[in-house]
This record gives structure tokens, C-alpha cells and sequence, in this order.
């Protein structure tokens, strides 16, 4: 293999995550619970397990689960980004579960962890940032024990839907479907987490699908404000605009069209979540 092809190699394999964790990233992912983003998982946690939670952000939906497999369970928290983890850490002590739950910085496509050292290996909207998602799933399936659970749960931007339609959000989510891929994911993961995990290995994978939905006109302001300030203001926008896939005054454009969306008061956005429960 020449140096180029391992230069190219070594950057799939390595966990790339368009947002970054700007506050308007942090907004929606401090607002993610167990219950309204991971609750295909609830019937296999149990007090006394070992949980690996992957890409823990902020760490609501990690206190959340240490909180499950209490007493008795423990946490083990990783992200790729230090500074998120200080969050996270923050969060747990907050609602008292340090000694429940550890942290360390982690690539998904590595984990420093000996084989099946986790009863339950969890990843919520992960897979569709990194580089080779197979290769990450088997990672989880390696540190998972014999007749444990890997859970993964992504969105796909694909099938998001709203009302009422409106140009400018046709054009921001075609935007964000090519910033991206460009960054070496894959905004439409969701419909692909089946496969993706039996190439990596699992014979034995329940699929299932929920969905976000905001209604009211709290949480479409919400949502519009987060994704207006995200378009602009993230490392999403850095890198639209360093790739060449957009100029400031085209974030702009977008950022205004989710506020004119956000406004109107039929406003109605449902995000389409796929999970898979496959067993080690």
C-alpha cells in the first residue's frame, strides 16, 4: 500500500464529527434522554450492568442510564472530544452518580477496552459521523460480552419531513447531505444501520424505527432557533464554507428560512430515527 491509499485509509478510520459542539449542538443534545431517544434499549437494562455508552456528549442520556442499571451497574462514558467530556462529567456530578459512572476519550474505530468487557454497548447518532461504520460496530461487538447487546440509534436526514414546505429548507438539507459526506460521513445512516451491522458481524439484529416530532409552538421556535444558530455559528458552517460548498451569505439564507419556518404557526418537523438491538 502506497502512502497515499494509508494516508486515506487512516482518515476513514478516524471518528469525524461534522457539528462539533458548538452551544446550539449542545442545546439539543443536552435535551436527549433515555426516554425520548434511546427507549427501544429500556427492556434490556437491568440494576448490575456494565454499560459502555459511545459518543456520550453532554452526558444526559449516560446519566440516564447509569440511573437504569443502579444499583450495582456502572457507566463507562467515551467521546472523541475532551472538552465535551468535562460537560459530562459536570452533568453526572450534578445529579449524583460519580461513582457510577468513568470517562475517557475514545475513537470508536479503536476502543481501548479488552474483549467483552460490557454487558450493553450503546451508540445514539454516532455512526453517521464516522468514517467506517462497520468497522466501529465490530468494535462494539468486540467489547461486548457473549450474549450482551449492541444498540445504535441514528437519524436520517433523508426522511426528515415538514410543514409547511419551504424552499430554503430544501436547500439547507440538500447543503447539509453534501457537507456531510464530504466530511467523511453519512447523513442518511439510519436506513443503513440493518446492514451495516450484519456486515459486522451480528446474525442476530431487531430493527425498529421512532421519530422526534415537534408540534407545538415552543418546540418548533426550539428547533428552528437551534438549527438556525447551528447553520451559521457550528463547525458545520467552517467547513460549508472552507469546502467550497457554500458562502456565509448562503448560511445566512438558510439560518433565516428556519426562522421563517419556525414562525409560522402550522409549523410541524418530524426527524425519522432508525435502531437496531443486535446481540453479541
Amino acid at each position: 500500500m502506497d502512502a497515499t491509499n494509508a494516508a486515506t485509509n487512516a482518515a476513514k478510520e478516524t471518528a469525524v464529527y461534522t457539528h462539533g459542539h458548538h452551544e446550539s449542538v449542545l442545546r439539543s443534545h443536552r435535551w436527549r434522554t433515555v426516554e425520548n431517544s434511546a427507549a427501544y434499549l429500556i427492556g434490556e437494562l437491568r440494576p448490575g450492568l456494565s454499560v459502555l455508552d459511545v459518543g456520550c456528549g453532554p452526558g444526559t442520556i449516560t446519566a440516564d442510564l447509569a440511573e437504569r442499571v443502579a444499583p450495582g451497574g456502572r457507566v463507562t462514558a467515551v467521546d472523541a472530544a475532551e472538552d465535551v467530556l468535562a460537560q459530562a462529567r459536570a452533568h453526572v456530578a450534578e445529579r449524583g452518580l460519580d461513582d457510577a459512572v468513568s470517562f475517557a476519550v475514545a475513537d470508536v474505530h479503536a476502543l481501548d477496552f479488552p474483549d467483552g468487557s460490557f454487558d450493553v454497548v450503546h451508540a445514539h447518532q454516532v455512526l453517521q459521523h464516522v468514517g467506517d461504520p462497520v468497522r466501529a460496530l465490530r468494535e462494539m461487538r468486540r467489547v461486548c460480552r457473549p450474549g450482551g447487546v449492541v444498540a445504535a440509534r441514528d437519524a436520517d436526514y433523508a426522511a426528515m419531513t415538514w410543514y409547511p414546505a419551504t424552499p430554503g429548507l430544501d436547500g439547507w438539507l440538500d447543503l447539509y447531505r453534501r457537507v456531510a459526506r464530504a466530511n467523511g460521513g453519512e447523513p442518511d445512516a439510519g436506513r443503513r444501520l440493518r446492514s451495516w451491522a450484519r456486515r459486522a458481524g451480528f446474525t442476530d439484529v431487531t430493527s425498529s424505527a421512532t421519530a422526534w416530532c415537534f408540534a407545538t409552538p415552543e418546540e418548533t421556535a426550539w428547533w428552528s432557533a437551534l438549527w438556525a444558530d447551528r447553520t451559521k455559528a457550528s463547525s458545520y458552517a467552517d467547513i460549508a464554507v472552507r469546502g467550497g460548498h457554500a458562502t456565509p451569505a448562503d448560511l445566512e439564507a438558510a439560518a433565516q428560512a428556519w426562522h421563517a419556518w419556525g414562525a409560522d404557526p402550522d409549523a410541524w418537523f418530524s426527524v425519522l430515527n432508525a435502531e437496531v438491538l443486535c446481540r453479541a
